[in-house]
C-alpha cells in the first residue's frame, strides 16, 4: 500500500514453499506470517556498517513468538526514526535468477493489477515471492533507529514526535482523520502511525513530489536514496548476508519492479491532502503533492507509449468512470450513484482538477471517449463534472452523437422518480435538476448578447431546447389521464415542474432569457395538441373548472405565472389566442387558474372581453366573439368571488341599447346567428339567462328574438327542463343545474313571503305566475307554500300570505283542505325532530372540508408556500359549496340581491348549519393564530383574505354566518376567550374587505308586534353588534375594537393613507374613540401627544396583557392619531350621547362618581368648545343643548326590549343632569337679554317642533304612532328640566311680564293630542307648569298680578292648561299652595283663589244641595262640575244636581255634555285610564235628556270648527285631534235620545246627522284605529255600542228611519253630502236623493212614527 509514501509487498514465498508476506515501506519494514498468524516488527538500528550483516535475517520470514505480533503492529506499538536515503538501488530484476516478481495476490479484493494509492487513502500492495527477495536484500537503506518501550495498554497513545515534526503531526493527523472518510469503503480506517513512520513516509512522498514539471517519477525517487546503511533487527534472528551489493542495487530492483507493474487507472485515484514543509533544518526535504506524481507518472507512460499526455489521462479517466458507474447488480443503469461511487468519484474529480492545472488533460478527447463508453454516463457523474468545472454540460452535448436527447431525456425522467435507495442525499435530486434546468434554459434561449459568445455550440441550442420541449410533452400527456397514471410517474411528474420555480434562475439566468423561456412553455402548453373543438369546449367548460382540472396542469400554470403579472399573463393569453390555434382545454384551465391565484385578474378579464366583443362586432369576427363568451363563463364558473355571474355580464353587455350589437341590424343579426349556433351544444343553466335576459331588441326586430327564444325553448325541451318549472325568482347568476324545481320552489316562496312583508300585497310576479305559468305554479309553487307545520299562535308572514291569496280565489280549496289538515296533523309530531331527520347531511364533505382546511393551516405558516394558497382556497370552495347545497333549506335560498334577514334577539341555526359554520370560524382563527406565531400580520400573504372572499362568495352560507356571528359577538362576547377575540376581530375586518360580496343585513328583534326593520350595511351591523352597556359588554368590546384595529393596521401597513381609510370600518373607530377615554384616564389630556411606539401585534395574543393598557398603546399610534382627524372616523357629540345612553347606570363599568366625571369631561372639555366640523358644538350652549335633546329623543325613540318582555324607553340620569344645568345656564342668559329680540323664541320648543316638522316618512298609521310616542317623549323632557324653563320673562316697559305664548301653542298643537282624557293634561306636565309658573313670577315686580295675567289668558289662550288644573285640582291645590307660601306668603293670586272657590262650589251643590254660583265662563263652572261628578262614588247625584240647576245654565249643560261625550270615546279609546264606559253613557243620556226638556240647541256642539258659535269654540279647541276624529262615535252612541221634535227643531240636524255619519264610514274606510269590543268582557251595556259595525248599522238605521221624516227644509244644504254618501252607502244615497225632491216630500199623508 502506498500511504504516505509507503510500499508494500507481500505474499512472497520462500525455499520451503510457505506463503509469507513481507512488507516494505521507506523508513519501516513490517514482516507478518500469513499462514504461520505470527508477525515480526523489525526495526532498523542505528549503525549503517551492520546493514549488509542484518539484512539477510531481517528478510527472513518470521518465526512465531519472535517479536511483536501483527495485532500490536497494527495498533502502532513499534516506531522508527527516518533518516535520508542515499545509497542506489538494484536493477529490475533479480540478480540471483533474473526474474521479474511474481505477482500473487492483491490487497484490494477484485482489483486486477497492483495499484499505488494516494496516502491516507486505502492499503494498496504489491506483493512480491520469497524467492525474489534477493533484489530487497540487496538493497542497503540507511536508517536512524531508536528503539523505545512498547505501551502495555493498547489505549496508550504514541509516543510524541520529535520538535522537528511537531508541526507535520498536527498537520497529518488531521489530513488522515479527513483521508479516512473516503478510504471507509474498503475497511476501518487505521489507527494513526508513529510519528517516525509518518515522517518517513512523508520524507519519501516529498521526495517524489520534488520533481513536479518534467522530472520522470524514477528520478524523484531516485533521489530519495539513504545517506546510511539500514540496520534490520528482528529479535533475535540470525544474520545474513545481503544478496545486493549496496543499497543503489536494491533501489534499482525496486524501481523496475514498480516499472512493470504500475497501473495507471488505479493511479488516478490516488489522491492526498497537500503537504506543507517543514521548514526545520536543511538536512530535510520539502514534501512534493501526489498531483505531481502523478502527472510524471503520466508522461513517463505516454512517452514509452508514444501518446500525448493529455490524451493518455483522458483515455485513463473514461475508464475510471466507467468503471465507478458499473453497478453488476443493476440490470438498469441508475441517474443517481449510491455512497461508495460518490466517494470514488470525487476523489477522481481531484486528479482531474489537479491535472487541468497541470496542462496534461483534454476535454475534448474526455468527451470523445465518454460518448465512446459501452453505457452512457451516469447523470450524476456528468452533473459532478459540469458543476466541479471539469467538463460543462454544454461541452459535453456539443459533442455527444445524435441519440444524446433521448439518453438525456431517459435519465431525466429516471431521475425525477423516487430513488431512495440509490442516494444518500434527499436534497441532490433537487440541487442537480435545479443546475440542468439552468444550463438548459441558458443555452436553450439565449440572448443576443450571448450568441457571439456561444458561436461554437451549435447543437446545443437544439438539444436543450428539445429536452424542454420532450420533458413538458411527457406531463401534458398525462393531462386527463392523471387517474390512469403510476402514482410514482405522477410523482416523478411534479418533481419535474420544480423546472419551473422561477427562484431557481434569479442570479443565474438573464432576465430576458427566463421571460423567453416561461412565456415558450405558457404558448407550448395553451397550444399542445388543439384537438377539441368550439363544441366540445361549450360542452366540457364546466369540467375545467380549476378544482376539476388536472393538478399537474394548474401546478404547472401557477408556476408559470410566477414569472409574469397578471396583466403579462392576460396580454400573453390574448396574444396565443390571436395567432394560434390553441388546446381549448388547456386555455380555459388556464383562465380558471388565473382568475383563482391572481385577484386583480378579474378586471383584466373584463378589460380582455371588453376588446373581444368590441373587435367581434367590428369585423364581425365569430371567433373573437366565441372566445368572449368562453372566457366569461369560464370565470364565472369560480364563483362571484372570483369573477362576476354570466348572468350579470350578459345583461351588462347586451342588455341595453348602448351594447355592441345595438349599433345596427347587421350587428344583432351576427349576435343572434352566433346565439343559434350554440343552441345545439348550450347548457341549460345558459339557455335560461338567455331567455329571462334577452339582448336588448328594438321593437321593429323583435321577430329575430322571438325566433331564438322559440329555438331556446326547444333545446330546453330536448334537455327535458320545462321553461314553465322556472322560478318566479331564480337565481341565474349560478350555472349548477342541481337546482332542481323543489328546491327553486322554496326559493320562490322566500323571496315572496319578503315582498309580501314590505308591502303587504301579493307580488306581482305570483299573480302572473298564477294566470300564465300555471303548471309551475299549482305543482311547485303552491306546494312548497303549503307545507305542512305546527302553526304558531299568533299569525305570521306565512300565514296572512296563504291567507290572502286564499281570499284571492289563488288556491285551490282542495289543496288548501289538505294543508289544513296536515298541519292540524303536525301538531302530534315535533317539527325539529323532523327536520333533523330529513336534513342530517352526510358526514364525508364535512369531513373533507376539515382535512383541507388543515392542509391550508400548513401553507399559511410558510411563506415559501403562499402561492399555493389560492388554489387550495379554490379547492375548499369546491368542497364548502357541496356542504351548503346539502345544508340548504328554505329560509338560506333567498335571492342574492335580497337583504339578509339577522334576528338579533334569538338567532337560530339548524345544527349542521352551525357545525359547518364553526368549523370555518374555527380553522380562520387557528390560522391566524398560527401564522401570527411566525409573522406579524403584513408577512402572513393573502391567505385569510382569500378564504374569508371565498366565504362571502357562497349566499347560501351568509344567513348562518351572520347568525353565528350574532350569536358570538352580541350574546357571547363577554366569555371569548383572547384567541376567540383576536380570530373574530380579525375576521370582522376581511368581511369589511370583502363588503362588496356582502348583501345588506335586515336586523330584527324577533318580537310578535310589527316592529320597522332597518336594513343596514356590513359596518353598521358591526356596530349593532358590538353593544356598551354592562362592564363586561364594556370590557369586550374594547378588547374587540382594539384587537381589530391593530389586526387592519399592522396587516395592511404598507397602504396609503387613503386605502387605508377605505378598508378600516368608521364604526370600530368611533367605538374606540368612545371607549379609550372612557376606560383610560390617560387619554382624556387636553394636550395630547401622538406616542410614537410601534404597535406590536404578538401583545394583543397574550393572555396576561391588560387590554387597557393594549387600547392606550394603539391609541397612541401616530398612524392612528391620523386617522382620527379623519371626519368619516371623528366620533360626534351625538354619536358619544347615543352610545352613553345605552349604559345601564346600575351595571355601568364606571362608578357614579366616575361617570360624573367622564360626562363632565366629554361634554364641557371636548365637545362643547370643538368645531362643528369635528363633531363638536362651536363653543354655543344653545346648540349643545339643541344635540342634547335631540339625540335623548332619537335614543329613547330606539325600543329595548325590557326584563319582562315589554317595550321600555329610558333616560340616562347622568345626560339629563347635565342637560338641566345648561338649560339654567341658557335661563340666565336669556335674562339678560330680556329685551333684545333673541329672546323672542323660546329654544326649547323650537328645538322640539322642529323634530316633529321633519318627523318620520311613512304610512299614515306608522307616522300617527311615532307622534304619539315622540310627544309623549317631548312630555318626559319637559318634566325632567327646570320648571321655569317653560315660561319666559319678558320686558314691557319697566314692567317684567311671564311670557307663555310658547308652551301655550306647544300644548294646542301637539301635546294635547297624547291626553288620554281627550281634554286635559297629564298630572306631571299640568303641575310642572304651574310650578313654573309660579317660580318664574318670582322676577316680577307683582307675582300674584303676573301668575292672574297668565291664568287669564289660559281662558282664551289655552283652555286645556284650566282644564287640566281643573281635573287635577284635588293635588295640584295643595303644591301650590305650598310652594306660593313658601315663595310669597301672600294670598294666593286672585285667579287661584277663584280656581279653589269654583271647586268647593261644585263639591258643595252635589254634596249639600247648594246653589251652584254661575260667575266666570261657563264652561269652567262645567268643567268643575263635572269633575266633581266623576269623583263621586254615588250614583243619582248628578242627575238630582242637573233638576237643580236653574234658568240660564244652558251653556252650562251643553259644556257638561261636551265633557261626558269626551269621557265617554275616552273609556273606549283608553280603559285603563279608569273612565266607565256605560256610566259616561248614562250621565251623557242624561245631560241631553235635561237639554231635550229645556230645548237648548245643542248640536252646534258638534259642528266642524269654523261653524260653530264662539262660546263653542273654546270646548272643541281644548279637545285632543284624536277625540274631534271620534265625535262621530259619541254622537251615535247617543241615538237612543234623539226625539222626533229634534228634526223639526234644528233645521241643520239631518246635515249634521249625514256629516257624522260619513265621517264614521271614512274612519272604516280608510282603516283609522275605531274602538273595539273589549276582548275580556268587561265593558257593560249594550251590544251595539261594543262593535264599530254595529254602531255604524245602528247609525245606518237610525237615519233610514229619520229623513223621511225631516222637514222640506232640512235638505236644502245637504247637496254636497250626496255624492259622499251615494258611494259609501248606495242605500242612503238613494233614500236622500229621493226625499230631497219637494214633490216628493208633499205626497207624505201620513205621520210616521220614528220615536216610540
Amino acid at each position: 500500500m502506498a500511504r504516505y509514501g509507503m510500499v508494500q509487498y507481500g505474499s512472497v514465498r520462500d525455499g520451503t514453499g510457505r506463503d509469507s508476506t513481507v512488507m516494505v515501506q521507506f523508513g519501516t519494514t513490517q514482516c507478518s506470517s500469513v499462514r504461520h498468524g505470527t508477525a515480526r516488527y523489525c526495526s532498523a538500528r542505528a549503525a549503517c556498517e551492520e546493514l549488509e550483516a542484518k539484512s539477510r535475517e531481517t528478510l527472513r520470514p518470521s518465526e512465531p513468538g519472535a517479536g511483536p505480533s501483527g495485532d500490536a503492529l497494527q495498533k502502532g506499538t513499534g516506531a522508527t526514526s527516518p533518516c535520508t536515503l542515499s545509497q542506489p538501488g538494484c536493477g529490475g530484476v533479480c540478480p540471483r535468477c533474473a526474474e521479474p516478481p511474481e505477482v500473487r495476490g492483491f490487497s484490494a479484493p477484485g482489483r486486477g493489477k497492483p495499484f499505488l494509492r494516494q496516502p491516507g487513502h486505502g492499503r494498496g500492495q504489491v506483493h512480491l515471492p520469497v524467492s525474489h527477495t534477493c533484489c530487497l536484500q540487496r538493497a542497503r537503506p540507511c536508517f536512524r533507529a531508536r528503539p523505545r518501550r512498547v505501551p502495555a495498554s493498547r489505549s496508550a497513545p504514541p509516543p510524541p514526535p520529535t520538535r522537528s515534526c511537531r508541526r507535520r503531526w498536527r498537520e497529518g493527523g488531521r489530513g488522515h482523520a479527513r483521508s479516512s472518510q473516503w478510504a471507509g469503503a474498503a475497511g476501518p480506517a487505521p489507527r494513526r502511525q508513529p510519528m517516525a513512520a509518518r515522517r518517513a513516509a512523508g520524507l519519501a512522498g516529498a521526495g517524489g513530489m520534488a520533481g513536479a514539471g518534467g522530472r520522470r517519477w524514477r528520478d524523484l525517487l531516485a533521489s530519495c536514496g539513504c545517506q546510511r546503511n539500514l540496520n534490520f533487527s528482528a529479535g533475535r534472528a540470525r544474520k545474513r548476508k545481503s544478496a545486493f551489493g549496496s543499497g543503489a542495487e536494491l533501489r534499482e530492483a525496486a524501481l523496475r519492479l514498480l516499472d512493470q507493474h504500475q497501473n495507471l487507472t488505479d493511479l488516478l485515484l490516488e489522491v492526498e491532502e497537500s503537504a506543507k514543509p517543514d521548514g526545520q533544518g536543511g538536512a530535510e526535504l520539502q514534501g512534493v503533492s501526489s498531483a505531481s506524481f502523478i502527472v510524471s507518472v503520466l508522461q513517463e507512460q505516454a512517452s514509452r507509449l508514444g501518446v500525448p499526455t493529455a490524451a493518455l489521462a483522458a483515455k485513463n479517466a473514461v475508464t475510471n468512470i466507467e468503471r465507478i458507474c458499473r453497478v453488476p447488480a443493476s440490470p438498469s443503469q441508475l441517474p443517481l450513484l449510491d455512497l461508495d461511487q460518490r466517494k470514488r468519484l470525487s476523489r477522481l474529480l481531484q486528479t482531474l482538477k489537479d491535472l487541468l492545472a497541470n496542462n496534461v488533460f483534454s476535454r475534448s478527447l474526455f468527451c470523445q471517449e465518454l460518448w465512446k463508453m459501452k453505457d452512457p454516463p451516469v447523470l450524476e457523474v456528468v452533473w459532478h463534472l459540469h458543476r466541479g468545472d471539469i467538463l460543462g454540460l454544454a461541452e459535453l452535448l456539443e459533442s455527444s452523437p445524435s441519440a444524446a436527447g433521448e439518453w438525456l431525456c431517459h435519465s431525466l425522467r429516471r431521475l425525477c422518480q423516487p430513488h431512495p435507495e440509490a442516494c444518500g442525499d434527499l436534497e441532490l435530486p433537487g440541487h442537480l435538476l435545479s443546475d440542468l434546468a439552468v444550463v438548459f434554459v441558458q443555452n436553450g434561449f439565449q440572448q443576443t448578447s450571448d450568441l457571439g459568445r456561444k458561436l461554437e455550440f451549435k447543437k446545443v441550442p437544439h438539444i436543450c431546447h428539445a429536452v424542454l420541449h420532450r420533458m413538458l410533452t411527457w406531463v401534458l400527456d398525462a393531462v386527463g389521464k392523471e387517474k390512469q397514471e403510476d402514482v410514482s410517474t405522477l410523482q416523478a411528474m411534479r418533481f419535474w415542474l420544480n423546472v419551473f420555480n422561477v427562484s431557481g434562475y434569479r442570479s443565474a439566468v438573464h432576465p430576458d432569457s427566463l421571460q423567453q423561456f416561461f412565456r415558450h412553455t405558457l404558448t407550448e402548453v395553451l397550444t399542445y395538441n388543439p384537438s377539441w373543438k368550439v363544441s366540445d369546449a361549450i360542452r366540457m367548460q364546466k369540467e375545467w373548472s380549476f378544482t376539476r382540472t388536472c393538478s399537474l396542469l394548474t401546478t404547472l400554470y401557477r408556476k408559470l405565472f410566477m414569472a409574469f403579472s397578471a396583466k403579462e399573463c392576460v396580454c400573453q393569453l390574448q396574444q396565443v389566442l390571436e395567432t394560434r390555434e390553441v388546446n381549448w382545454q388547456h386555455v380555459l384551465s388556464c383562465v380558471s387558474t388565473l382568475a383563482v391565484c391572481r385577484a386583480e385578474a378579474e378586471q383584466l378579464f373584463r378589460d380582455l372581453l371588453s376588446h373581444l366583443l368590441m373587435k367581434a362586432f367590428e369585423n364581425y369576427d365569430m371567433e373573437n366573439l366565441i372566445t368572449a363568451f368562453l372566457i366569461a363563463r369560464q370565470a364565472a364558473l369560480e364563483g362571484p368571488a372570483v369573477f362576476m355571474p354570466y348572468s350579470e355580464w350578459f345583461k351588462a353587455s347586451f342588455g341595453n341599447a348602448g351594447g355592441h350589437h345595438g349599433s345596427s341590424k347587421k350587428a344583432l343579426v351576427f349576435l343572434f346567428e352566433f346565439l343559434s349556433e350554440l343552441v345545439p351544444f348550450e347548457a341549460a343553466p345558459y339557455l335560461k339567462v338567455h331567455i329571462m335576459y334577452p339582448p336588448f331588441v328594438p321593437t321593429k326586430h323583435r321577430p329575430i328574438l322571438l325566433e331564438y327564444i322559440t329555438l331556446a325553448k326547444t333545446r330546453l325541451a330536448d334537455l327535458k327542463v320545462a321553461i314553465e318549472d322556472m322560478g318566479l325568482y331564480e337565481d341565474l347568476s349560478t350555472t349548477d343545474e342541481s337546482v332542481q324545481p323543489q328546491a327553486q320552489a322554496l326559493r320562490d316562496v322566500e323571496k315572496a313571503l319578503q315582498i309580501f312583508e314590505n308591502t303587504r300585497k301579493i307580488p306581482t310576479s305570483v299573480i302572473e305566475a298564477s294566470i300564465f305559468r300555471r303548471p309551475y305554479y299549482t305543482s311547485w309553487f303552491l306546494p312548497a307554500l303549503l307545507r305542512p307545520r305546527v302553526l304558531p299562535r299568533a299569525p305570521d308572514v306565512r300565514m296572512a300570505f296563504i291567507d290572502s291569496l286564499k281570499r284571492a280565489d289563488k288556491i285551490p280549496s282542495n289543496l288548501y283542505s289538505t294543508y289544513v289538515q296536515a298541519c292540524r296533523a303536525a301538531k302530534e309530531k315535533r317539527l325539529q325532530d323532523e327536520c333533523k331527520e330529513e336534513s342530517s347531511p352526510s358526514r364525508e364533505p364535512v369531513e373533507q372540508l376539515r382535512a383541507e382546511l388543515a392542509v391550508l393551516r400548513t401553507l399559511v405558516v410558510d411563506q415559501a408556500k403562499y402561492e399555493d394558497v389560492p388554489a387550495q382556497v379554490a379547492v375548499i370552495s369546491h368542497t364548502l359549496g357541496s356542504v351548503c347545497a346539502q345544508d340548504s333549506h328554505e329560509d338560506q335560498t333567498a335571492a342574492a340581491t335580497s337583504p339578509i334577514q339577522v334576528n338579533i334577539s334569538a338567532p337560530r341555526l339548524e345544527p349542521c348549519q352551525q357545525s359547518v359554520v364553526d368549523l370555518l370560524l374555527t380553522s380562520f382563527c387557528q390560522h391566524l393564530v398560527a401564522a401570527s406565531y411566525f409573522n406579524p400580520p403584513n408577512r402572513q400573504g393573502p391567505c385569510l383574505s382569500l378564504f374569508v372572499k371565498m366565504m362571502c362568495g357562497h349566499r347560501n352560507l351568509l344567513p348562518a354566518l351572520l347568525g353565528r356571528l350574532c350569536q358570538l359577538i352580541y350574546h357571547q362576547g363577554p366569555s371569548l376567550n383572547d384567541a376567540h377575540i383576536l380570530g373574530l376581530a380579525a375576521f370582522v375586518i376581511h368581511l369589511g374587505e370583502s363588503r362588496a360580496l356582502m348583501p345588506a343585513v335586515e336586523a330584527n328583534f324577533g318580537l310578535s308586534q310589527p316592529v320597522p326593520q332597518k336594513v343596514l350595511s356590513v359596518s353598521e351591523f358591526w356596530n349593532l353588534l358590538l353593544t356598551c352597556r354592562t362592564a363586561e359588554s364594556f370590557a369586550f368590546c374594547l378588547r374587540f375594537c382594539t384587537a381589530a384595529a391593530s389586526y387592519l393596521m399592522c396587516k395592511f401597513s404598507s397602504y396609503s393613507h387613503e386605502d387605508l381609510c377605505a378598508l378600516l370600518p368608521p364604526s370600530l373607530v368611533k367605538k374606540l374613540q368612545y371607549l379609550v377615554p372612557r376606560l383610560c384616564l390617560e387619554a382624556r389630556g387636553a394636550l395630547w401627544e401622538e406616542g410614537p411606539a410601534e404597535l406590536l401585534w404578538s401583545s394583543l395574543s397574550c393572555p396576561s396583557r391588560d387590554y387597557r393598557r393594549a387600547s392606550l398603546s394603539l391609541w397612541q399610534q401616530a398612524r392612528f392619531q391620523q386617522l382620527l382627524k379623519e371626519q368619516a372616523f371623528q366620533l360626534s357629540f351625538r354619536e358619544w350621547l347615543l352610545l352613553e345612553l345605552e349604559v345601564s347606570p346600575e351595571k355601568d363599568i364606571l362608578s357614579a362618581s366616575e361617570r360624573q366625571d367622564f360626562h363632565y369631561w366629554a361634554i364641557y372639555q371636548r365637545y362643547l368648545p370643538a368645531p362643528s366640523a369635528s363633531g363638536g358644538c362651536d363653543g354655543d350652549l344653545q346648540q349643545a343643548c339643541g344635540i342634547l335633546i335631540n339625540t335623548l329623543l332619537d335614543s329613547s325613540q330606539r325600543l329595548e326590549l325590557g326584563s319582562r318582555g315589554r317595550w321600555e324607553v329610558s333616560v340616562s340620569p347622568g345626560i339629563l343632569c347635565k342637560l338641566q344645568e345648561m338649560v339654567l345656564e341658557l335661563g340666565c342668559r336669556q335674562k339678560l337679554l330680556s329685551g333684545s329680540s333673541d329672546a323672542q323664541r323660546h329654544f326649547l320648543f323650537e328645538i322640539l317642533q322642529e323634530r316633529l316638522r321633519n318627523g318620520e316618512q311613512g304610512s299614515a298609521l306608522g307616522q300617527q304612532l311615532w307622534r304619539q310616542q315622540e310627544l309623549l317623549l317631548h312630555r318626559r323632557i319637559l318634566v325632567g328640566l327646570p320648571a321655569s324653563t317653560l315660561i319666559m320673562t319678558c320686558q314691557k316697559g319697566r314692567k317684567t311680564m311671564l311670557d307663555c305664548e310658547d308652551f301655550f301653542n306647544f300644548v294646542n298643537s301637539e301635546l294635547k293630542n297624547v291626553c288620554s282624557r281627550g281634554y286635559a293634561l297629564s298630572y306631571d306636565i299640568t303641575a310642572h307648569f304651574f310650578r313654573g309658573l309660579l317660580h318664574a313670577s318670582l322676577g316680577c315686580e307683582e307675582p300674584a298680578e303676573g301668575v292672574s295675567e297668565v291664568l287669564t289668558a289660559c281662558q282664551s289662550r289655552c283652555p286645556t292648561l284650566l282644564f287640566s288644573a281643573v281635573l287635577w285640582w284635588p293635588s295640584l291645590e295643595p303644591v301650590l299652595c305650598s310652594q306660593w307660601k313658601r315663595l310669597f306668603g301672600d294670598p294666593l293670586a286672585e285667579e287661584l283663589r277663584r280656581l279653589r272657590e269654583w271647586q268647593s262650589s261644585a263639591a258643595s251643590f252635589l254634596s249639600s244641595g247648594a246653589v251652584f254660583p254661575l260667575s266666570g265662563p261657563p264652561w269652567i263652572s262645567a268643567a268643575f262640575l263635572h269633575c266633581a261628578v266623576q269623583q263621586q262614588s254615588r250614583r243619582g247625584q248628578g242627575s238630582r244636581a242637573l233638576k237643580r240647576l236653574g234658568t240660564g245654565t244652558e251653556q252650562l249643560l251643553v259644556s257638561l255634555l261636551f265633557f261626558s261625550l269626551l269621557d265617554l270615546i275616552s273609556a273606549k279609546i283608553a280603559p285603563k285610564e279608569g273612565v266607565d264606559f256605560q256610566a259616561s253613557l248614562e250621565w251623557s243620556l242624561e245631560i241631553l235628556q235635561c237639554l231635550e226638556e229645556r230645548g237648548t240647541s245643542w248640536p252646534l256642539l258638534f259642528h266642524s270648527a269654523g261653524k260653530e258659535p264662539g262660546h263653542y269654540v273654546v270646548l272643541r279647541s281644548a279637545a285632543s285631534a284624536r277625540h274631534t276624529r271620534l265625535l262621530p262615535l259619541a254622537f251615535y252612541s247617543l241615538t237612543p235620545c234623539f226625539h222626533h221634535e229634534l228634526l223639526a227643531r234644528e233645521p241643520t240636524f239631518l246635515h249634521l246627522a249625514l256629516d257624522l255619519y260619513v265621517q264614521l264610514l271614512q274612519l272604516f274606510v280608510e282603516g283609522q284605529e275605531l274602538p273595539q269590543p273589549d276582548p275580556a268582557g268587561q265593558s257593560p251595556g249594550p251590544a251595539e255600542h261594543e262593535d264599530p259595525l254595529q254602531l255604524i248599522s245602528s247609525a245606518r238605521r237610525f237615519l233610514l228611519a229619520a229623513i223621511p221624516r225631516c222637514p222640506a227644509q232640512s235638505f236644502a244644504n245637504i247637496r254636497p253630502l250626496l255624492a259622499t254618501c251615494e258611494e259609501l252607502d248606495p242605500e242612503l244615497g238613494a233614500t236622500l236623493l229621493h226625499f230631497s225632491r219637494p214633490a216628493m216630500a208633499m205626497e207624505l199623508d201620513e205621520e210616521l212614527v220614528l220615536f216610540d
